[in-house]
């Protein structure tokens, strides 16, 4: 009988056995050892090796991303802690006062028809966001005050436009809870911010969800901040009148904050009285509003961080108007620019005289178009009608 030999296998290599030795506690290298006794043991030594043996550009180029990482890091915590401290110097600063109406404010809430003063539906929520900006014209030593800024925002339900809606201080309208008519300002006189809100609630039929108020101090403060503002004037005015010892020319004009100051007060010296102040403040508004949305200004954390500090010491929010609101109502208006925000001045006929007054005679039939505007969330429709 012949041999038989094993048929030949091409690629085999033959390892010698190897003994496996107990893992030592103090050597763990060895926990990278496989299970399989005839793979090769890998160990720090061998892995260092192989570093060793990277090139170095790769080397470079992990350190780098590393580094960049680190980096990152270190600025999301410094801009979260910077968010922070924002935040709660704008909300430590805030004053805060019950200036919304309750249910027996001026008779009850709900829609009055200006044509005929009925009661025409209830007020509607949920259709976009009602902001009440009030200026007050209070003086040192003073200690009853009447509103000379009444301007409400309003922000549609997709926070892609702004609709800012002066109501001039003389506009004679029906007052919740007295007869007949007065000034609109006079509401703030005779029951503070929560009658006049119900006011302008019977007016527009909507409910106002929040009240901003704050004193000319502020004004001028927030203008300085923002190292002033660009305003164009469509009227000159030699600062002889009421606005206080400031000249403005027709055209543009750079104002400070005490010029700014004047520029919004000024009524005596202007073709419409009321009416071209009015217009004033809008243009005012518009100029700080671009200033404040401006990258020098949203990028550039000393200048923001003053904005944020001046403009809340001499700002008061009704009681609702909380941290979280705070936060909420600027991220959804992140996307605002200049060309979103409107300016819209109530409805009027004309000026005219009641009671030895000068008042702004309303437009009942236009302040019933204006409600159902905001009630239906549709502004631009309104604005398109109204040129």
């Amino acid at each position: 009988m012949g041999v038989v030999t094993a048929p030949s296998i091409t690629g085999f290599v033959q390892h010698p056995r190897r003994t496996m030795t107990p893992v030592r506690s103090d050597r763990l290298d060895d926990l990278d050892r496989p299970e399989d006794p005839l793979a090769p043991v890998v160990t720090r030594a061998s892995r260092r090796s192989a570093s060793d043996a990277e090139p170095p550009r790769r080397r470079r180029l992990r350190r780098a991303l590393i580094a960049l990482l680190c980096a990152g890091t270190a600025l999301l915590v410094a801009f979260v802690s910077y968010g922070y401290y924002v935040e709660s110097t704008a909300n430590d600063n805030l004053r805060r006062e019950a200036m919304l109406p309750d249910d027996s404010t001026g008779g009850g809430a709900g829609w009055r028809d200006p044509r005929s003063g009925k009661k025409a539906g209830t007020l509607v929520t949920g259709e976009g966001e009602n902001i009440l900006f009030l200026g007050s014209d209070a003086r040192p030593g003073e200690t009853v005050s009447r509103s000379d800024v009444i301007v409400l925002a309003h922000v549609n339900d997709a926070r892609t436009r702004v609709d800012l809606i002066h109501f001039p201080r003389d506009l004679f309208v029906p007052i919740p809870g007295r007869a007949g008519r007065d000034k609109i300002n006079h509401s703030f006189a005779y029951g503070g911010a929560p009658l006049l809100v119900r006011t302008l609630e019977n007016l527009v039929g909507v409910k106002v969800d929040h009240v901003v108020k704050t004193d000319f101090e502020g004004f001028k403060n927030i203008t300085d901040a923002v190292g002033g503002v660009r305003v164009y004037a469509e009227e000159a005015s030699n600062g002889r009148g009421n606005g206080g010892p400031v000249a403005i020319r027709q055209g543009w004009n750079d104002l400070n904050g005490e010029q700014a100051l004047a520029f919004v007060r000024e009524r005596y010296q202007l073709s419409q009285g009321d009416i071209s102040r009015g217009r004033r403040q809008q243009a005012f508004l518009k100029a700080l509003m671009l200033k404040v949305l401006d990258r020098d200004t949203l990028l550039n954390p000393v200048k923001f961080s003053r904005l944020v500090d001046v403009g809340t010491k001499n700002t008061t929010v009704d009681e609702s108007f909380d941290r979280s609101t705070l936060r909420s109502q600027a991220l959804s208006m992140r996307k605002v620019r200049g060309e979103d925000i409107h300016f819209v001045t109530a409805p009027y006929s004309g000026l005219g005289t009641a009671r030895g007054m000068s008042i702004v005679v309303m437009d009942d039939a236009g302040m019933h178009d204006l409600a159902v505007a905001l009630r239906k969330d549709s502004m631009s429709t309104y604005e398109a009608r109204s040129r």
